[in-house]
């Protein structure tokens, strides 16, 4: 028997709406789960850099549902690390 892919529909089947573990309200917009859109955004990354690619983008995506400026500040954060990191390798 082989194990089948955890594609974003059969997730969807597998919990329920309501369900804050699996699908947290704040983690989905206009049909898409945010963890959906981080594995197409960090697709060919390094991975030191894709770390910092899903942060900006997670705390972004959710900053109306959660502490909005503390999110936003966040997302600086990584943003300011991944262009340090960024720097760092294109100067080398």
């Amino acid at each position: 028997m082989s194990a089948k892919k955890a594609t974003p529909e059969r997730r969807a089947e597998a919990a329920p709406k309501d369900d804050s573990v699996n699908h947290p309200h704040h983690y989905t917009r206009g049909g898409v789960e945010c963890i959906d859109a981080l594995d197409a955004a960090v697709t060919g990354c390094p991975p030191d850099e894709a770390i910092c690619v899903a942060n900006v983008i997670k705390y972004v995506w959710r900053y109306t549902d959660k502490t909005p400026v503390e999110s936003l500040k966040k997302a600086r954060w990584y943003l300011d690390r991944l262009i340090g990191k960024v720097e760092r390798r294109t100067q080398q």
